[in-house]
């Protein structure tokens, strides 16, 4: 009878190095108190690297880079994926995804139907922000950053160059995407987002 530790290990090994674990994938190998007392030992022993509080990182090396750590987009992705979530960046991190702004933001904030709440990763935070149904049916993942960055910029204050940067993003979109998405946006951002429809 293999033991708890070398059941995860086996698990871990079925999947590509960069993979992000969290203790309840491993739960039908033992107790919550075994598992948790196993994926320390792993970790331990480099097997494992412990991300935060309950996600572990399957390591992956760089020769050059050493550690390739995940994204915080990569680990809130897992995180909604494990929930059965919805989740949208929101803020400042729409704005850096879509190459409005350079600025990486040290928290990342995203709109979701799953709990609020935050996580510490290092010295950078998720934030998971519960939103109304509506902020969340956007079909196109551009123009659905597209309007949360439009938000975070605020009504009066979208310079030129950043629209001509929003009609060329559109512009990549699936135009049904858009024209579903732009029902969903305040009547100023429908305005910004219709002009590249008619360009």
């Amino acid at each position: 009878m293999k033991t708890a530790e070398e059941q995860i290990l086996k698990k871990i090994r079925d999947h590509k190095r960069g993979k992000i674990f969290f203790p309840d994938d491993f739960y039908q190998f033992g107790s919550e108190d075994a598992v948790h007392k196993a994926l320390s030992r792993l970790e331990d022993g480099g097997k494992l690297e412990r991300l935060a509080h309950g996600i572990y990182l399957y390591p992956k090396e760089d020769s050059q880079l050493g550690l390739l750590q995940p994204t915080l987009d990569q680990i809130a992705k897992a995180i909604a994926n494990r929930d059965r979530a919805y989740i949208v960046p929101s803020g400042a991190l729409a704005l850096n995804k879509l190459g409005l702004s350079k600025q990486i933001p040290m928290n990342a904030v995203y709109l979701t139907d799953g709990s609020p709440r935050s996580i510490q990763v290092g010295n950078r935070k998720i934030r998971f922000k519960r939103t109304v149904p509506k902020n969340l049916k956007a079909k196109g993942e551009i123009s659905s950053l597209v309007i949360q960055a439009l938000k975070e910029i605020g009504n009066g204050n979208v310079t030129d160059r950043q629209k001509e940067r929003i009609h060329e993003l559109l512009k990549k979109e699936n135009p049904d995407h858009v024209k579903h998405d732009i029902k969903l946006a305040p009547v100023w951002i429908r305005e910004i987002m219709e002009q590249s429809i008619d360009k």
